[in-house]
């Protein structure tokens, strides 16, 4: 699949519970439709526009081939689809769109104990807020 065709998937790339939850999307993403881009790049910057700097760190996003950006549990559902097999998935996320978005931020919030418990690098540059 050309670079082209792919959505960007943006990560904070100072977090190892992000670059940790990255590899497993890479591993399941066997069609390749899913390209990896960090947050802090040059790249992630232009994609990132339209949102704040200081706010562009606070959540993963999606942008798709067609340009339509998706950040935290709303991202979820959109890059589910482009997963094989994760169209049920996807179909759960688009039913409940609330319950997606708390368990997206209680995941995000808890990041650092979910590190600890995978025994992965939790190191990141900006700390879940209170």
């Amino acid at each position: 699949m050309s670079r082209a065709a792919q959505s960007a998937l943006l990560y904070d790339e100072a977090c190892g519970f992000c670059r940790w939850s990255l590899d497993k999307i890479l591993a399941w993403d066997r069609g390749k439709r899913v390209r990896p881009v960090a947050i802090q790049s040059g790249e992630g910057s232009r994609l990132l526009a339209p949102i704040a700097p200081d706010a562009r760190l606070d959540s993963w996003h999606l942008v798709r081939d067609d340009g339509r950006l998706f950040s935290a549990g709303a991202a979820a559902e959109p890059l589910a689809r482009l997963l094989p097999g994760g169209r049920p998935l996807a179909a759960l996320f688009a039913a409940f769109p609330g319950v997606t978005e708390r368990a997206y931020g209680l995941v995000a919030r808890h990041r650092f104990l979910l590190a600890r418990l995978l025994r992965v690098d939790a190191n990141c540059q900006v700390r879940p807020r209170a």
